[in-house]
């Protein structure tokens, strides 16, 4: 499974050789279970100022910034940009609902995961579409030692979030790695798009209700089913590159 999927990436991207030095971590979704709470409060928000929105459309937009949602949504509705009083009343009101309905959750086998690839010697960085400051400091209390605020890249540090990829090549740029030497872990289609635009191996796990396909059709080099699975697998898939 792996090294086919390598070989096609090297193929494809005409790299020298694929020798990760640096794993990019999506947050929501990966490393929390907080992508149910996410979809809630974004359905509750956009309800209050009556635009229909639908949890499946909450993960299908997973990754974009709170902003760039809204614009989504009004645009579909009334062919137009929210204006930026309409995006900060509709983002108070879902971080209200976020805030009050959310329990923070590790994904199961994520710091399992995290900590194996720590002990690789890897660079481990957050690369995430969240501005949802509870989430970003709980990195510290429920990895501890993993995260280094100089190794995250939010909401706060781009102008275009995903499926964009910037937040991934500021990622790179960061981590002083070359595109050939680093992996992304993602669970969203966004997430994928971004970081197959910044010309990374990207890893899909597909912990939310989405089918398959649409991780593999937004470009994922491996989908797996969730963080076990990609903890279990993970050694077999260094082995196809060290």
């Amino acid at each position: 499974m792996f090294s086919s999927a390598v070989q096609k990436f090297l193929k494809e991207k005409n790299y020298p050789d694929f020798n990760p030095k640096a794993i990019f971590f999506d947050m929501d979704g990966v490393l929390f279970d907080s992508m149910k709470y996410h979809a809630t409060a974004w359905v509750q928000a956009l309800q209050e100022v009556e635009i229909p929105f639908t949890h499946y459309e909450a993960y299908m937009n997973e990754g974009r910034t709170g902003h760039s949602t809204i614009d989504g949504v009004f645009n579909r509705t009334y062919g137009r940009d929210a204006t930026e009083e309409e995006k900060q009343q509709i983002y108070r009101l879902k971080s209200k609902y976020f805030e009050a309905h959310s329990t923070t959750q590790k994904m199961p086998f994520a710091l399992e995961l995290l900590e194996k690839i720590k002990g690789q010697g890897l660079q481990i960085f957050v690369v995430t579409g969240s501005g949802q400051p509870s989430l970003i400091d709980s990195l510290q209390s429920y990895f501890p030692g993993i995260f280094q605020k100089e190794k995250m890249v939010t909401a706060f540090d781009v102008k275009k979030g995903k499926p964009f990829p910037e937040p991934y090549l500021k990622a790179l740029k960061k981590s002083g790695v070359n595109p050939w030497e680093a992996v992304v872990v993602e669970n969203a289609p966004l997430g994928v798009e971004a970081a197959k635009a910044a010309g990374l191996f990207t890893i899909a796990v597909n912990t939310g209700p989405l089918e398959k396909e649409v991780l593999t059709n937004s470009g994922a080099d491996v989908v797996l089913d969730n963080m076990e699975e990609l903890f279990l697998e993970w050694n077999n898939f260094v082995s196809s590159w060290s």
